[in-house]
């Protein structure tokens, strides 16, 4: 699996001892032992980077090893696998993990994991107080016993453009100079898509009803447009078949859910850049707040619908 994850600029450990690397991992993305062949001595490999909230880490081991812990307390882990194959281990079941699928271990998950020889994987720190916060700001209900993702493990194809954003990320984390505001605006983001594209047990505000009419549904995409909405979503949340969906849209606006989502997704970016009143740090960050993944086709479809780019409503409004 290709991948831009943290590149060697990032190295700490190279061809180096497993059980140093085991330390530094315990010292700095969560606890955990190690179990290796008496009979082997393989080398093990890091890059780390610190981000905000977050931290970044990719690790090989060079060889098989099982990695366990009883929990990670006040830390959840996304880990990507990059390449070779790794067993995770759970309450009565098991599960292979293969390349480009991700495994999400919540902080009372034991963790019971089995690396082959040729395994390298992406792992994110995420501390449940990131997740908290924004679970606060959008004001979304989540459990007195805290935020659970209730499904552990994704294809990285299921969630659109998250494998994009973890490399904007580490391209933000190696770069020199990279402020801590902004670094703690993508740290939000990440948890934003983390909440929205996975399932949780966190309440998000919903359409209730035996089918929600075409007003209120307009009125739901205006008051979520920095969430991930797709057709399916939308026809879940308005208690609908997304087929009743497409034709309510089609016989009130001439066009579809799909389309009217990212055309006032494009409104209320050009809207917000064109307001000196409002806060834009970056075409880029507001570009990404409001799920624009692939940046060079936000930014030619935004050139469509307004005759120019950008950049250049931000520069006009002085």
């Amino acid at each position: 699996m290709e991948s831009r994850l943290l590149s060697e600029q990032s190295c700490v450990f190279h061809h180096a001892d497993p059980y140093a690397v085991s330390a530094y991992v315990n010292h700095h993305v969560g606890q955990h032992h190690i179990g290796l062949s008496r009979t082997t001595h393989p080398q093990a490999s890091l890059s780390h980077r610190k981000f905000a909230e977050l931290d970044l880490c990719r690790l090989s081991y060079g060889g098989s090893v099982r990695v366990t812990s009883p929990a990670l307390e006040t830390l959840y882990h996304l880990q990507v696998l990059l390449s070779g194959n790794c067993l995770w281990r759970g309450p009565q079941r098991e599960h292979h993990l293969l390349p480009g699928e991700l495994l999400l271990i919540n902080p009372d998950d034991p963790v019971d994991l089995t690396y082959s020889e040729d395994c390298e994987k992406f792992i994110l720190k995420v501390p449940a107080s990131l997740l908290d916060s924004v679970c606060d700001e959008q004001r979304w209900q989540r459990p007195s016993g805290g935020v659970r993702f209730l499904r552990n493990h994704y294809r990285l194809d299921e969630l659109g453009g998250f494998l994009n954003l973890l490399g904007m990320v580490c391209n933000e984390a190696e770069a020199s100079g990279s402020l801590p505001r902004v670094q703690r605006h993508y740290s939000q983001i990440v948890a934003s898509k983390l909440l929205t594209q996975m399932t949780t047990n966190v309440g998000m505000e919903t359409l209730s009803g035996p089918g929600a009419g075409l007003e209120r549904i307009l009125d739901y995409v205006e008051r979520n447009l920095m969430l991930d909405m797709t057709a399916e979503t939308l026809a879940e949340q308005a208690n609908m078949s997304v087929r009743s969906l497409y034709a309510l849209f089609d016989r009130h606006l001439n066009t579809t859910p799909r389309q009217h989502i990212r055309q006032r997704k494009l409104e209320r970016v050009r809207a917000c850049l064109s307001d000196p009143s409002c806060t834009v740090r970056s075409v880029t960050e507001l570009a990404l707040d409001h799920g624009f993944m692939h940046l060079g086709r936000f930014s030619e479809r935004y050139r469509q619908q307004f005759g120019e780019l950008p950049s250049q409503t931000l520069k006009r409004r002085g």
